[in-house]
């Protein structure tokens, strides 16, 4: 989900997840189609990300998500995690406590922040 967030930051501002089913059924060409696995891949993650509150989408027919904005939550949890380092911290530490939803993945990155600024300027937050 991090990496589609930076993907949306980035400019991206559609998804085409057509399986090649879905390009037979609307008689359109395959070329570009995705396997039936890697489009429920795609449209569970990005469900994911609308339910959670962090992107808005709007979606078209055969399988086009269009990207309407992040949210302030989105963009809240992507600076939290935006660090290659801090978010490998907070990859290791979630693995390490066996569980995490995404408020405490946030938390988590947050917390691995204000050690790294306190490191480095020696001000505690």
């Amino acid at each position: 989900m991090r990496e589609i967030l930076l993907e949306i930051e980035g400019g991206k501002r559609m998804y085409d997840i057509r399986s090649g089913e879905m390009s037979r059924a609307l008689g359109i060409e395959e070329e570009g189609s995705l396997s039936r696995k890697e489009a429920d891949k795609w449209n569970y993650h990005l469900n994911l990300l609308q339910e959670s509150g962090q992107v808005e989408f709007r979606k078209t027919g055969g399988g086009g998500w269009l990207v309407e904005r992040i949210t302030w939550f989105g963009h809240d949890f992507l600076d939290s995690v935006r660090d290659p380092e801090i978010w490998d911290r907070t990859k290791a530490g979630a693995i390490k406590a066996s569980g995490f939803t995404v408020e405490l993945l946030k938390d988590l990155a947050k917390g691995f922040i204000r050690k790294q600024i306190e490191e480095r300027t020696g001000i505690s937050l």
